[in-house]
């Protein structure tokens, strides 16, 4: 299937947000919903041919104690199957389903991906658990909600990318959700929403894990989860600390060039 042949329609996702909404709005520790086989596969095979590697383009690179991650926000930088799924996910169709299944009215996708679009973690990285930024800063809105389109086939248990949901005092892990292709991840955005992929990823070295974000926001939100603005905040689990290796903190004091033969980024 041509991805420019796929669009998401009303008949196929509002009986499938009825279907789920009780359990999106029970689920612990935070609401969340998992869906398997989200997508026609067919539809995702032009975004996986054309799913850019490390040195295709400029990625924005993370690489700290938190976080080793690399990220792209930048649709001309994307293919044009890439750009017509994120398209589509940002139209109306689609949110009117999020709205549906959540129960959040007004929701409003982000034409500029700030944190999302597409995110790509190779062998060895990982990002700590953590609450994401909670305004838009350029929109002036508030993070309602994220969805997460895992793009992974073949993908093993033993190659970790767990995304793990954790309490609200980060005292357990609540659940673990392999990060398998076509499997679309949507929770709230709430200040308890601990989540991350912490563990560093184990898989082979020509493989990486791959995902497309997506984010949508509403001009206010509930009393009770309104808090003050801020920036993602990390959270330690039981008995974790965060150690920079050699490698991150030379790129912090010397040219990256020199930085660069540290050692390889993983």
């Amino acid at each position: 299937m041509p991805i420019s042949d796929f669009t998401f329609k009303r008949d196929n996702l509002l009986p499938l947000a009825d279907s789920l909404r009780e359990s999106f709005l029970k689920a612990s520790p935070f609401r969340h919903v998992v869906i398997d086989d989200f997508l026609p596969p067919e539809a995702l095979e032009p975004v996986l041919a054309e799913f850019p590697e490390p040195r295709d383009v400029e990625w924005q690179r993370f690489d700290n104690a938190r976080e080793i991650k690399l990220a792209l926000a930048d649709t001309e930088k994307m293919g044009p199957a890439t750009r017509h799924l994120l398209s589509e996910f940002n139209g109306q169709v689609f949110v009117d389903f999020l709205e549906r299944l959540t129960g959040i009215e007004h929701l409003v996708s982000d034409p500029h991906y700030d944190g999302g679009g597409l995110h790509q973690i190779r062998p060895g990285g990982y990002l700590k658990v953590h609450v994401d930024f909670n305004r838009h800063r350029r929109l002036n809105l508030d993070r309602r909600l994220n969805g997460l389109l895992y793009l992974n086939k073949d993908w093993e248990e033993s190659y970790g990318g767990h995304l793990q949901l954790w309490n609200k005092d980060m005292t357990r892990c609540e659940h673990k959700v392999l990060p398998v292709f076509n499997r679309f991840v949507v929770f709230a955005t709430t200040d308890d929403a601990n989540h991350g992929h912490p563990e560093p990823l184990t898989c082979p070295e020509d493989r990486a894990r791959r995902s497309m974000a997506l984010y949508y926001y509403t001009n206010g939100r509930p009393e009770d989860e309104t808090l003050d603005e801020h920036d993602t905040q990390f959270k330690q689990r039981p008995g974790e600390e965060w150690k920079s290796s050699f490698r991150q903190v030379a790129r912090r004091w010397v040219p990256p060039a020199l930085a660069d033969l540290v050692g390889p980024r993983k």
